[in-house]
């Protein structure tokens, strides 16, 4: 069992009511619990299914050397990026139309 926290922006009310089965919503789109990895895993593959058009950043507790893992999904100007092996997150661009 591991920490995972869960963070969505403009998902379907769908994803975010699966989210609440597994999950307790501390804050509007942000949800947290003590999951193994067979559920975290399940968890994921239901944002895949279900997010849509919006964006999920979910992280969990590890053994890495930062202590976490984390995955994203969907458009964000916050873009994972491995550097060295050490997982980081860097800025992307912003757009002009």
């Amino acid at each position: 069992m591991a920490m995972l926290v869960v963070v969505t922006e403009a998902v379907p009310p769908r994803l975010r009511g699966r989210l609440a089965i597994w999950l307790l919503e501390i804050r509007a789109g942000v949800y947290v619990g003590d999951v193994s990895r067979r559920i975290r895993e399940m968890i994921w593959e239901q944002i895949n299914a279900l997010a849509e058009d919006g964006n999920v950043a979910m992280a969990w507790a590890s053994n890495q050397e930062s202590g976490f893992e984390f995955q994203t999904y969907g458009a964000n100007r916050r873009a994972p990026w491995d550097h060295d092996g050490l997982r980081l997150v860097r800025f992307l661009p912003i757009e002009t139309k």
